[in-house]
């Protein structure tokens, strides 16, 4: 009685999945090429990544500032919760972008400025320095950046910082060239005239 029960059971459970195969089958052949094959797609598992600003300068990761593309993992489990690092959004970009124009503009008026002084300073002709003279040429003493610095403020009652001045060696009378580094594209050359009085 049981095997009856049994037999039924799966000739009335075969009968949908007999019809359901044949139906799948029916459909497979309207497909143009008529072969009823799988089709098997490997995906490589790819490397998530995030584009990333940081917040501050990291050792062996990057400065502060910097746009990199880390892995999704690092920033979420270290980068973020710590606070050294944020997304990068359009506005963020935006705002970056904004930055380094007002940076850039910041470093031409710089520039410029520098030019404009190296022009005053070549165009006043000869700086004077007296010194108390010796036997021929030779003075007392030598003629330091600092008195040009000072000889500049007199006449020109502009502050120079004396580490930009590059004075030769001066121990006599004569006339020397020297440079005043007044930006890292600039330099003006001055004449300095030094006299025994």
């Amino acid at each position: 009685m049981a095997s009856s029960t049994l037999s039924s059971l799966s000739s009335t459970f075969s009968l949908p999945l007999h019809h359901s195969l044949s139906a799948n089958l029916k459909t497979c052949s309207q497909f143009p090429n008529k072969t009823s094959g799988f089709m098997v797609f490997a995906q490589k598992k790819t490397k998530k990544t995030r584009k990333i600003i940081l917040k501050e300068d990291m050792v062996n990761i990057g400065k502060k500032g910097q746009l990199l593309d880390v892995r999704a993992g690092f920033f979420r489990n270290f980068l973020f919760p710590t606070g050294k690092a944020q997304l990068v959004t359009p506005d963020i970009l935006k705002e970056m972008k904004i930055e380094e124009e007002r940076i850039e503009a910041e470093k031409q008026r710089v520039k410029e400025d520098a030019q404009q002084l190296a022009i005053i300073f070549e165009s006043v002709g000869t700086f004077k320095v007296k010194r108390k003279g010796g036997k021929g040429k030779q003075i007392f003493g030598s003629v330091t950046a600092q008195d040009l610095v000072d000889i500049i403020k007199a006449q020109l009652q502009r502050e120079v910082d004396k580490r930009i001045v590059d004075l030769p060696e001066i121990r006599e009378t004569g006339e020397y060239i020297a440079e005043l580094k007044l930006h890292p594209d600039v330099t003006a050359k001055v004449k300095v005239n030094v006299i025994a009085n």
